[in-house]
């Protein structure tokens, strides 16, 4: 393990600049494409493989098949248990590692070239065979279960879930994807392996690859490490409107500090004002101690630790909102202050220093992302499960500089709508009340 922890670092610094980032589309003999960055002066293949679906694709009352599948993956396969998996990887000097978000199931995994072969077979037994044996599924679950038995005590988790349920309502994304204690407790390996064949299938996959491998050599890598998964999975969860009202919701709960949650409806990531949005959200609450909501909620009136707002766009549902923690006496000063910065944001734009500053730090920070091999191969599966061109790596920051004040007056008009806001707030804030 030293040796492979050596060979990172290695990667982290001798990986191509951002501006030598060159992706090739590859399509396997069998059809399966893939993204790849070659670079063979990396000794290192990093693989990112995302099926789109995710914990979406459950049903109500199998909520949380879908993460406890993914957690289940490195838990065993036909005789090999979690040990032995876990000793035939660290033989190889492989890493791997499966998770679920709502939107999808991903696996990562980076293996050496010199025993590629042996470590992807190894992968494929985990992906294609896995043993979901019951011992391991109880194991897995009892993990999920003190987790979701915790989350019933945290103000962040009660207040997600009430803001999930009130802005979308009957849909998947009113769901936690880890399911709730009810339906995990009566999760079986069955309802594993249904998860499975839902959500593991070739119709949904996207594949970014990145270091020493060239594209004839990917090619029958990708069929013989895929090849044998179902060519179609579930259908999928169709988009839905975002469904909250304007208004508060409060959560009586025992803590000193109020928790508060907002949104509003977002825009798609397609949308043609995405990234004057995004620049608009860097300055209103996305861009951290230059933030304005920071200026006004933290830094002059003390209220805060932190506040933040965010874009959301997700492949059945988008919203804007934020999230800001104080004290249940000053919770209320804290939620007006926010409010008013809506309202300013929406009716001034913003100003020509904080449109530059903006702009600066989001072209300037971009390049970071792309400091080795895994991490750019997270980026072309989530650019292809986007729906992004491959040339997106080279004209990203020219979109973000073309932002005009007039874009982002434009966008925060149109979006920023502060009587259609809907606040969670948990604990006990003096002088807030719900108002439905």
């Amino acid at each position: 393990m030293r040796i492979f922890l050596s060979l990172i670092i290695f990667v982290v610094t001798a990986f191509p600049s951002f501006a030598e980032v060159k992706i090739q589309e590859v399509t396997s003999p069998n059809g399966i494409k893939a993204w790849l960055v070659s670079e063979p002066s990396i000794p290192i293949i990093a693989f990112d493989i995302a099926f789109r679906g995710g914990a979406s694709l459950d049903s109500d009352d199998k909520s949380g098949a879908t993460y406890l599948m993914a957690a289940t993956l490195e838990e065993g396969t036909g005789d090999m248990d979690a040990a032995a998996f876990l000793r035939a990887s660290e033989s190889l000097a492989a890493r791997f590692g499966f998770s679920a978000s709502r939107d999808s199931v991903s696996i990562t995994a980076e293996v050496l070239k010199s025993n590629a072969t042996e470590a992807l077979d190894l992968l494929k037994q985990a992906i294609t065979k896995p043993a979901f044996n019951e011992v391991a599924v109880d194991r897995v679950k009892m993990q999920i279960l003190s987790s979701l038995a915790s989350d019933e005590t945290d103000p962040d988790a009660i207040a997600a879930k009430a803001m999930r349920e009130l802005s979308f309502p009957n849909h998947p994304y009113a769901r936690a994807k880890e399911g709730t204690i009810e339906t995990v407790q009566s999760l079986t390996p069955d309802d594993v392996n249904v998860a499975h064949q839902n959500a593991m299938a070739l119709d949904r996959i996207f594949i970014g690859v990145v270091g020493d491998v060239t594209a004839d050599e990917l090619g029958p890598m990708l069929d013989t490490l895929l090849g044998d998964l179902p060519a179609t999975g579930a259908p999928m969860p169709t988009k839905t409107p975002f469904g909250a009202t304007g208004g508060t919701t409060v959560v009586e709960f025992e803590t000193p500090q109020a928790q508060a949650l907002w949104a509003q409806a977002g825009l798609d990531r397609h949308d043609p004002d995405f990234f004057a949005a995004y620049v608009m959200n860097r300055i209103l609450g996305g861009g951290g101690f230059t933030s304005r909501l920071t200026e006004e909620v933290r830094e002059k009136r003390g209220l805060t630790y932190g506040v933040y707002s965010f874009i959301a766009s997700g492949d059945f549902g988008d919203y804007i909102g934020g999230s800001v923690a104080s004290a249940n006496g000053r919770i209320k000063e804290a939620l007006d202050v926010i409010r008013a910065e809506w309202v300013r944001m929406a009716d001034g734009g913003v100003t020509a220093d904080e449109l530059d500053a903006a702009k600066t730090y989001l072209t300037g920070a971009y390049p970071l992302r792309f400091d080795g091999n895994s991490q750019i191969a997270g980026i072309l599966a989530g650019m292809q499960s986007q729906e992004l061109p491959i040339e997106y790596i080279n004209t990203r920051n020219d979109q973000v500089n073309a932002v005009t004040i007039e874009d982002v007056s434009r966008v925060a008009k149109r979006l920023l709508k502060p009587d259609e806001l809907r606040f969670v707030v948990v604990g006990k804030p003096e002088g807030v009340s719900s108002t439905d």
